[in-house]
Order: C-alpha cells, then sequence, then structure tokens
C-alpha cells in the first residue's frame, strides 16, 4: 500500500518526474505517436460548449481551439464568438472525421448520456479526454472509459474541479496519519437540486427551434417528443440524460471519502426517496453504499465504511457535540462528516476548509502532490500538462480515469439504489462483473408514471398511474448497461 502511495500522490521530484516534464522537439516523438511536447500547443476540440464547456475553454486558452461542436448552436453562440476561428460542428463525429489527425485532445461538456459514447470515441483514435462530470451515465460507461485510458495510453481528467484543490489534500493529509482514527461511517449531502425535479414527463409537444438539432441531442437514448423543458440545464433531472443532483453534486462531494479511505466496489446499496416517478430523478434522496474493509495503511486501518448520500434538503443527524446554533449546511453546495473513532472530520464541497470537531489542528505530514490554482484553471491546466507528457513518465492528473472511473461508479451505484428501491431490500453487488447478486430471476418491479393526487370540494383522492410491471432483473441490467438507440455503439470492452 504504501507503494502505491509514493507512486500516485507524493510530489514526484525525481529524475523520472522530471523527464516527463522535459522540452523536447516534437519531431522527436511525432503527432502520429500521440505524443506533443511540453514547447507545443495542444490542438484541442470540444463537445457540449454552451454551460461547463465554456468555462472550461476559458481555462485552456493557452492551447489552441481548433474545433467546437454543439446541438444548440443559440446556447453555443457565445462561445462560438469567442473562438471564432475554430470550425464549428454539429455532429462531434464528422468533427473527428473531418480533423482527427490535427486534433490532440477533446472536451467533452455534454449532458450525461453522451459523455461516454464521444470520449470512448475519441481515445481509441489516441486522443487526450477532458470529460465534465458525472464522468458517464451507467456503471458499464465507466468502467470501459477506465479500460480504455489504460489502453490506449491518454491522458484523462474528469472536471470535478476540487480533486485537485487544497481540501482535499487536506482531508487525505488527515486521515492517513490517523489524525481522526478509523472511519466506520460517512454523511455526505448537498443542498441540490436547484433544477426541476419529481417531474412527471410532459405530454405537450413543442416545436423544435431551428438552432437545435434535437435528434443529436438525443443520441443513444431512446427518442423522446421535443420539450423545452428538457434543454438545455434542465436536463439533468430527467433519467434519460442526466443523473440528479447526485449527477450534478456528488462527484464533488462523494471524492474526499473515496480518495481518502481507498473506496473500490460497494458491496451492499439501499435507496429510499421522495415519490420516484419512471421518468424524472425524485426530489430528494437517501443512499446508503457499504464498503468491505480495505488493506490497511502505516497510520490506520481501513475498515468496513458506511457512506450515506442526501440531497433535496435531507440531511443526517448532527453530530455529537457541534456547535448550538451553528448551521449543518456551510457554503458551496455540499457538506461530508467523517465518523471517526477519535475524532470527526468535517469539510465542505470540494474538500474545502476542514475542520476537527474537538477544535484540535492537525500537524499532519504534507503527502499529496499540489496543484497550483486548482480551483482557478489548475485542474484543466494539470490536464494539459499531463497530454504534453510521454505515458512512460506521465504524472497522472488529480482525476484521471483510473480513479474517477471506479469513483464515479460509486455515483452511478447511487443512481440505481435510488431506481431500485421498490425491490424493498438491501441490493448486494458484485462490483467485479457488475451485477447484482440477490435479485431473483422472477421478481418484478413498477414505477409511478404519473401522479393523479387531487383534492375536491375538500376532499383529497389519491390515483397512480403505474407502469406494467417489469422484470427486475433486466430492468437493472439496462440500468448497469444501457441498450443504445440503434446507429449508436460503444466500442468494445478491453479485456
Amino acid at each position: 500500500m504504501a507503494e502505491k502511495i509514493s507512486r500516485r500522490d507524493f510530489l514526484r521530484t525525481s529524475a523520472v518526474g522530471l523527464a516527463g516534464l522535459t522540452i523536447v522537439p516534437s519531431s522527436v516523438f511525432g503527432k502520429a505517436a500521440g505524443q506533443t511536447a511540453p514547447s507545443d500547443k495542444l490542438n484541442i476540440a470540444a463537445v457540449g460548449i454552451g454551460g461547463m464547456g465554456a468555462a472550461n475553454l476559458s481555462n485552456m486558452e493557452t492551447e489552441n481551439i481548433v474545433a467546437l461542436c454543439d446541438v444548440d448552436w443559440q446556447y453555443a453562440k457565445g462561445t462560438f464568438d469567442r473562438y471564432s476561428k475554430a470550425k464549428r460542428y454539429w455532429d462531434y463525429r464528422k468533427m473527428l472525421d473531418d480533423m482527427g489527425k490535427s486534433i490532440d485532445a477533446v472536451l467533452v461538456a455534454t449532458a450525461d448520456h453522451t459523455h461516454c459514447i464521444i470520449a470512448a470515441e475519441a481515445m481509441t483514435l489516441g486522443k487526450h479526454v477532458y470529460v465534465q462530470k458525472p464522468l458517464t451515465h451507467s456503471v458499464y460507461e465507466s468502467r470501459l472509459l477506465t479500460k480504455l485510458a489504460k489502453k490506449y495510453k491518454v491522458a484523462t481528467q474528469m472536471g470535478n474541479q476540487g480533486a485537485s484543490g487544497a481540501g482535499v489534500r487536506q482531508v487525505c493529509d488527515w486521515i492517513w496519519n490517523g489524525e481522526i482514527g478509523e472511519v466506520t461511517r460517512v454523511d455526505t449531502f448537498t443542498d441540490r437540486p436547484i433544477w426541476p425535479q419529481g417531474l412527471m414527463r410532459p405530454s405537450e409537444v413543442d416545436q423544435i427551434p431551428e438552432t437545435l438539432n434535437w435528434d443529436l441531442f438525443i443520441g443513444p437514448a431512446q427518442m423522446r417528443p421535443y420539450n423545452k423543458i428538457y434543454t438545455p440545464w434542465n436536463w439533468r433531472g430527467w433519467w434519460d440524460f442526466g443523473t440528479g443532483a447526485l449527477g450534478d453534486m456528488a462527484c464533488h462531494i462523494l471524492h474526499q471519502p473515496f480518495r481518502a479511505l481507498k473506496l473500490q466496489y460497494p458491496t451492499k446499496v439501499e435507496g429510499s426517496s421522495t415519490l420516484l416517478l419512471n421518468s424524472c430523478a425524485p426530489q430528494a434522496q437517501h443512499v446508503k453504499l457499504t464498503f468491505p474493509a480495505r488493506e490497511n495503511m502505516p497510520k490506520v486501518a481501513m475498515p468496513e465504511v458506511e457512506v450515506h448520500w442526501y440531497d433535496g434538503g435531507m440531511m443526517p443527524d448532527r453530530p455529537k457535540g457541534f456547535p448550538e446554533g451553528k448551521q449543518l449546511m456551510q457554503s458551496g453546495g455540499g457538506l461530508t462528516i467523517f465518523h471517526g473513532t477519535k475524532d470527526t472530520l468535517i469539510c465542505g464541497c470540494y474538500g474545502q476548509n476542514p475542520w476537527l470537531l474537538s477544535g484540535r489542528v492537525p500537524n499532519a505530514p504534507k503527502v499529496c502532490r499540489r496543484v497550483p490554482k486548482a480551483m482557478n484553471g489548475g485542474h484543466e491546466m494539470d490536464w494539459v500538462r499531463a497530454c504534453k507528457e510521454s505515458p512512460s513518465s506521465r504524472v497522472m492528473p488529480k482525476s484521471d480515469f483510473s480513479e474517477a472511473g471506479p469513483m464515479n461508479e460509486m455515483v452511478a451505484m447511487g443512481v440505481l439504489a435510488i431506481r431500485l428501491q421498490g425491490l424493498n431490500k438491501t441490493l448486494e453487488w458484485d462490483g467485479a462483473n457488475m451485477r447484482f447478486t440477490n435479485i431473483g430471476d422472477d421478481e418484478t418491479l413498477r414505477t409511478v408514471i404519473k401522479d393523479g393526487f387531487k383534492i375536491h370540494n375538500g376532499h383529497p383522492s389519491f390515483d397512480k398511474t403505474w407502469t406494467d410491471p417489469v422484470n427486475a432483473k433486466a430492468f437493472a441490467e439496462e440500468l448497469i448497461k444501457h441498450n443504445y438507440r440503434e446507429g449508436w455503439k460503444l466500442p468494445d470492452m478491453p479485456r
């Protein structure tokens, strides 16, 4: 375990580390080998540029922005105008066909359900990729991107910028130094959603704007009639396209326990929520994930741990000894509470402002690599740096897919727990094989389509419309690995 820490988390100042930063003419490596010298600028293409994609690009302007792609040209207009020399595309596939030989790296900041298919194709072409959070829409997609990154030896980064921040580093330093003892429970929560959730699918069909290619927005998902409620941005709450508050915020909040506690696959998951509709994430939810004991670290053991997630106004109990009158939720939209055998560690979103409930301030050694200006472009530029290094000596960015992939599986598992809560049991998970082991062949599941609750003359009536019963095992398998719409296909899973 100590060996792994030194490789991944310590600042490499050795000759090997320096070799990755040596300025070498690009002719030595050659573009065909997928290597770019630090003396050169990357040619970056971006897919999904109207929201966070625009923010990410603004932090990559040291490089060449050569191609821009979006399905909504009205939403993307500001970014098109800002980088007026870049070629413009509706379809990322045509962009890669046209410019594949001249593109070094691809930024993906589309709706969740298209992250994987775009990033996967780019990686198979040898392109470095930066993918917004959540990394993918499903467990299988996360596993695929993890393995593709390893196979093609490209530099990768998920857009959870807090992974490079000072807070996460300090949380790890304290926990690994044994400052709070063994951690057996973690509570995490957010104030999201701030977009509509808990909605029934609209029955109205709106006219598709001329500036929106609806078919390309749908991409690999099941075709739906267009309604303006879906996009832009509000797609987060719809199961077809997003992953709700979990997908939006868990990559910022669950990353601290994932890294600090060396988590991998959970063995048990359980979910509950407000009214669960078949089309839209609920207004509030609670997820419990149980992780087995891991290999002990030099200064602290890693026993079995429960990780709890709350959102939509649901919150954990206040820790014993938490100051009276002090609000549990601080600024930043999220909080994490590590319950240790010696002390309790509390931090905000991105691991910001960590503190111990005892009031003690640890003097732990700083063992994690620091990223300058992490929250102000440093996260993106750390990836740019990695793109320019040889795979043999590359210092991995702080959320490369070897870590971001398994961590995002944790996020996707939370979605599974919520969508399968109608089975009314703790689900047992075989992470290596990506399957539940205690869903019977004959079990069925129903979900609410429409809530017909009404009050007439002061009298309530309850009238829910349910889906027909579906085979629970088949339903779970589709959530784990999506069946893509005809014409859309992922590359094979590397062995």
